[in-house]
């Protein structure tokens, strides 16, 4: 863990200065927000600052796109081909939007640009599933009745993303929204819209009509809270925290809208002694710093058993060591930047915490300074206990919590015994007792002798306070849906109780 100087990428960089999209207009705020890189503390972005009057346009222009406009009527093929379409565009533009959320999220450029990787393999899946929405049909209701069911778009969507994968997760939810035939309004985080207000750029050149995709940046109180109370809202796709998303519940409860949240985790991998403890120990360090831990599936707790946890906490630690933490845009950087010195801050309060409570550091613990921005040294607790808070809560960093279990049993009660149930990871030779835990363990994604895989496929979410509802998978459309049923009645009524 070297220090770096000033990457020369960003010598003679310029800030770059945004505009939101409303109704394929794009428009200025009243003023704007600077984005300072968390990883070079210099001035990346600039996005306009949309309040109120912002957003009840950008939804105003959904409306009326959805009641009047072409997209909701077009054929699942037209819409697929439109996708598609952008799909093609995002890959052709991959690099400028990996540049945009390495520098304003932290996250390192090799990372970003495998996420962009993903993100356009999910554009590509939901363009193929807006040609295979349909409904059902039942001509066993008696020769006088025929019932149809419709699978109808919801209407407008109020899509708030967090800043953490800011292109990865707009991904998750607009494409399918879009395949369904739904308009939107989309918030990205106010640290990091770069990437969001380019997708705009490039959905208007695929061809999706003004106002079925509006973009506007902006805080939650001023952007995001009209996006969730509004009555001409329908639906809310939300990530981030377990907090806002509570509150989101809240707003939309006066309405009665839809709600799909995704949000916090506190991940156990929870490891037997027959395990492959090579492929572990890999696993169990990336689980806990991709993406420099801030990551809602970081397997941030280890449950490991007594006769092998001082050994394999060992192991991590020797190979967390050789983890490169540093310049985001350095190709070969590991483990980026933190996303502000308040989250840095915060994270540090967690480990001392931990340590009063009595737990020990095996590695790490504090801010590391290598001259850029705020960076901190991959950590190990260990000698933690089911009740402390580093336990518990989503600490959101770098932070690696090690408890013991003696029994199977003990295993599984230590994992549900938390309010989250993202993910989970359990690592056995043995069949029987993989599937046995992951039966068990309350958790909406149970990985099984590997952690943090994924596939545009594979429905991802919660239980509990991790949220309701799930993304990607072959019913991602379909959350986007009401489903209508038409009842038809052949010929003459019969059997009416009237007399005739």
């Amino acid at each position: 863990m070297t220090a770096h100087v000033k990457p020369k990428a960003l010598d003679n960089f310029k800030a770059r200065d945004f505009r939101m999209m409303i109704d394929g207009v794009w428009t200025e705020g009243d003023g704007m927000i600077e984005r300072i890189a968390p990883g070079h503390s210099v001035v990346v972005s600039r996005y306009p600052a949309g309040n109120k009057a912002d957003a009840e346009r950008a939804i105003a222009a959904a409306r009326k796109a959805f009641d009047n406009g072409p997209w909701p009527r077009m054929t699942g093929a037209e819409r697929s081909n439109i996708l598609l379409k952008a799909a093609d565009l995002i890959a052709a533009r991959a690099d400028e939007l990996a540049f945009l959320d390495c520098i304003e999220s932290g996250k390192p450029i090799s990372q970003a640009k495998g996420e962009l990787g993903g993100a356009v393999d999910i554009w590509r899946y939901a363009a193929a599933l807006a040609r295979d929405l349909h409904g059902e049909s039942y001509n066993t209701l008696g020769d006088g009745t025929l019932g149809v069911v419709l699978r109808e778009a919801i209407g407008v969507v109020s899509i708030i993303t967090p800043w953490n994968f800011p292109f990865l997760i707009v991904s998750q939810k607009l494409p399918f929204a879009l395949a369904a035939g739904c308009t939107t309004v989309v918030k990205p985080s106010e640290m990091t819209s770069g990437s969001t207000l380019v997708l705009g750029e490039i959905l208007i050149e695929a061809g999706v009509p003004a106002g079925v995709v509006n973009i506007v940046t902006g805080t939650g109180p001023e952007v995001g809270a009209p996006m969730t109370t509004d009555p001409d809202v329908d639906m809310i796709s939300f990530t981030g925290s377990t907090g806002v998303g509570k509150l989101t519940m809240v707003n939309a409860a006066q309405t009665l809208k839809k709600v799909s949240l995704e949000l916090g985790g506190k991940n156990p991998q929870i490891v037997f002694p027959d395990a492959d403890l090579d492929a572990f120990v890999d696993a169990a360090v990336f689980g806990a710093y991709f993406n420099a831990g801030e990551c809602c599936n970081a397997g941030s707790r280890l449950i490991l058993h007594t006769s092998i946890a001082e050994e394999v906490t060992a192991r991590i630690a020797e190979l967390a060591k050789k983890v490169k933490v540093g310049d985001p845009l350095d190709p070969t950087t590991q483990v980026g930047a933190i996303i502000t010195p308040q989250h840095l801050e915060k994270i540090g309060d967690y480990v001392e915490g931990a340590v009063k409570a009595g737990a020990s550091v095996t590695l790490g613990g504090g801010a590391l300074d290598l001259g850029l921005g705020q960076f901190m040294v991959p950590t190990i607790l260990s000698g933690v206990e089911p009740d402390m808070a580093v336990a518990r809560e989503e600490v959101f960093g770098p932070v690696l919590s090690v408890l013991t279990f003696e029994t199977t049993k003990e295993a599984i009660r230590i994992a549900n015994a938390i309010d989250y149930g993202l993910s989970a990871g359990v690592w056995s030779r043995d069949f029987d007792t993989c599937l046995t835990v992951g039966r068990k363990v309350r958790a909406g994604t149970v990985w099984m002798n590997t952690f943090m895989d994924g596939a545009s496929e594979l429905p991802f979410g919660g239980y509990r306070q991790s949220g309701l509802g799930r993304e990607l998978g072959r019913h991602a459309v379909e959350d986007y849906t009401e489903t209508k049923t038409l009842n038809m009645h052949i010929g003459a009524r019969t059997g009416w109780w009237m007399p005739r």
